[in-house]
């Protein structure tokens, strides 16, 4: 019907223009052709009375009407291969939900492929469908759509490989992954918080702690890491890190469960640490979980002493090259860098569990700024979603020794762009109480 309207289309036309020139009278025609500019410049060319005249006009007439014809046949041709000569159907030897209910069947594929024990996949669909409003299609159930966006950012498989996977076309693909997306960032928004909002118990760890009860009051640890993304050139500046890489920070909380309870992503690469929490702070302050009075974040020596904010002595052993030569720790200030990093390496250990399981973190694809944004902050939901549901995962139950150091963040030197260092005029009182910890850790370490 398309094909006929189009033909139709410019049959009518034609009639008309023919109906239009046989309405124009003799005289009117000699008027129109002696103001003609091709007729006008043959003239010019060879005299009034030249007999080659009418035999070039016919000429060129005739080309006018060749080439218009071409165009007509190139839009029906362009027509015909996009609309109606479809290339035939891919026929797989399986289909891409017989993969996935494979895959679902084996817990070790179902762990590599999806990142997460078959259970956890059906407790996590379960959840989407009835809350967060994944649904099934007539081309594509709601298991077979979650399982191609884990698959896509897990190991993770570019778009074009999902496309023979799953022997869907590109553009299901992509609408696929962005209405899976959009799902699981509003559970990130809702299970992305603290368990305690009160902060009123002490957690085991903690409690537990070879210096208890002097971290009593810590109520988790805060730290930034950075992702790899892409930016228009027009904007890639701030972006770029002391590593020469194009990257955005993400700053997190975490408790001592390594549950993440605050993420914020999105603010350039160049950025400080401090300056980071400022602008975290400033711009999401009535979800950021402060700490009440007496109770404090242990953060590194990126970040200032402030009220609820605990670092570790600076120009004193931190990182764990610093310890490689004597681990054994001398003085207050030495014992209490290595147990309040022996604590605070709870957002390190998130962090890489975090890239380990959803590698598209390392590296992520071309998408706009906000749909990177959003994986970020989906890929911290999946991560407390699956702590929450399967105390068994693997990569979060690998062996942990009793002190474990972080590495030195890019970030902990002050960044030569984009917002500024640290201050180093800090809080007395917070100072106070790291001294007071310390000695009390000094003494403990006699006993």
């Amino acid at each position: 019907m398309s094909n006929s309207g189009f033909v139709l289309n410019v049959q009518a036309s034609s009639t008309a223009d023919n109906v239009w020139l046989n309405g124009v009278g003799p005289s009117a025609q000699a008027e129109i052709a002696a103001h003609d500019p091709v007729e006008e410049a043959l003239v010019d060319l060879f005299g009034s009375d030249d007999e080659v005249i009418p035999v070039m006009k016919a000429l060129l007439d005739e080309s006018i009407r060749k080439t218009e014809i071409m165009k007509q046949a190139l839009a029906l041709g362009m027509y015909y291969y996009t609309y109606l000569k479809k290339r035939p159907r891919r026929i797989a030897k399986e289909s891409g939900i017989e993969w996935v209910e494979k895959t679902l069947g084996n817990e070790t594929s179902c762990f590599n492929m999806f990142r997460m024990n078959p259970p956890v996949f059906e407790r996590l669909h379960d959840v989407l469908r009835q809350s967060y409003g994944l649904k099934s299609t007539t081309r594509m159930s709601s298991r077979e759509a979650l399982a191609m966006f884990l698959w896509i950012i897990g190991p993770p498989e570019p778009i074009r490989q999902a496309e023979d996977k799953f022997t869907r076309s590109m553009e299901t693909i992509s609408r696929k992954f962005e209405y899976v997306l959009e799902c699981v960032y509003n559970l990130a928004k809702d299970i992305i918080r603290p368990s305690d909002p009160s902060f009123s118990t002490v957690h085991p760890k903690i409690a537990n702690h070879k210096y208890a009860p002097f971290f009593d009051n810590a109520i988790g640890a805060i730290d930034g890491t950075h992702v790899k993304v892409i930016v228009p050139g027009k904007k890639v500046g701030p972006y770029f890190g002391r590593s020469k890489e194009k990257t955005q920070n993400v700053l997190a909380i975490c408790d001592f469960d390594r549950r993440f309870t605050f993420v914020a992503a999105g603010i350039p690469g160049s950025a400080h640490d401090w300056t980071v929490l400022q602008e975290v702070m400033f711009r999401h302050n009535d979800k950021f979980p402060h700490p009440p009075p007496g109770k404090f974040y242990l953060v590194d020596s990126g970040y200032p002493s402030r009220p609820g904010f605990l670092p570790p002595y600076k120009g004193v052993r931190y990182h764990v090259d610093d310890w490689k030569k004597t681990p054994r720790a001398r003085g207050k200030k030495e014992i209490f860098n290595q147990a309040h990093s022996s604590i605070r390496s709870v957002i390190e250990r998130s962090f890489g569990v975090l890239k380990m399981k959803w590698r598209i973190l390392l590296g992520l694809p071309h998408y706009s700024e906000r749909k990177q944004t959003q994986i970020i902050l989906a890929c911290c939901g999946l991560h407390n979603f699956i702590l929450e549901n399967d105390r068994d995962d693997v990569d979060f139950n690998k062996d942990e020794p009793e002190v474990a150091l972080p590495e030195p963040d890019e970030n902990d030197e002050p960044p030569e762009e984009y917002g500024t260092a640290a201050p180093e005029d800090e809080d007395a009182n917070m100072n106070a109480l790291r001294d007071e910890i310390a000695a009390a850790c000094l003494l403990a370490s006699r006993l």
